[in-house]
């Protein structure tokens, strides 16, 4: 039997997208014997202390991660007027330097380039990546859009970049292209 584990999850603490308390996740995930979680709110790990702590009591292990916003250009241009251009990228901490890099990240977001939401760039990701797993995200992720678009070879080529250019971010992507 294949185990499986939420690494996209969003809880109370990603407002106006999630109503989900940690003690209800973590009660739900002991009920269907699931042995870890990632909680990946949008731009923040505010409730990664009382989850860290409320999941490792419950015998599941806690995975500490964030949904990014990610500026397709550099963090600094702030000359488009809304953010249905910023794309999406799911960090998970994979060690305490991930647990660093990725405060730094966040930390970056909202003190300089904070534009209709907290965004940080490739280049950002690139100086602060040691110790994250990266996963391409939900649908408004760069390469789910691309597809979406029907930009196979560009999300081919945005696939081998981002696991370059990442330095040693390891990449996966969360979907699986069928062509029929």
């Amino acid at each position: 039997m294949t185990k499986f584990y939420h690494l996209h999850l969003h809880s109370e603490f990603s407002v106006l997208d999630s109503t989900i308390k940690i003690d209800d996740l973590l009660k739900k995930h002991k009920e269907m014997n699931m042995g870890a979680v990632a909680m990946t709110d949008f731009g923040n790990i505010f409730g990664a202390f009382a989850f860290y702590s409320k999941a490792k009591k419950a015998s599941i292990k806690p995975i500490i991660g964030c949904e990014l916003y990610v500026s397709p250009g550099s963090m600094n241009n702030k000359t488009l007027k809304n953010n249905n251009w910023l794309n999406h990228l799911i960090l998970l901490v994979k060690n305490k330097k991930g647990f660093e890099n990725l405060n730094k990240l966040i930390t970056l977001s909202y003190t300089n380039n904070y534009y209709y939401k907290p965004r940080v760039d490739k280049n950002a990701l690139s100086q602060h990546s040691e110790g994250l797993i990266a996963l391409s995200a939900c649908l408004r992720g760069e390469i789910p859009q691309l597809v979406i678009l029907g930009k196979l070879e560009e999300a081919e080529k945005t696939t081998k970049f981002s696991k370059v250019s990442m330095g040693r971010i390891i990449f996966f992507l969360k979907y699986k292209i069928m062509v029929c």
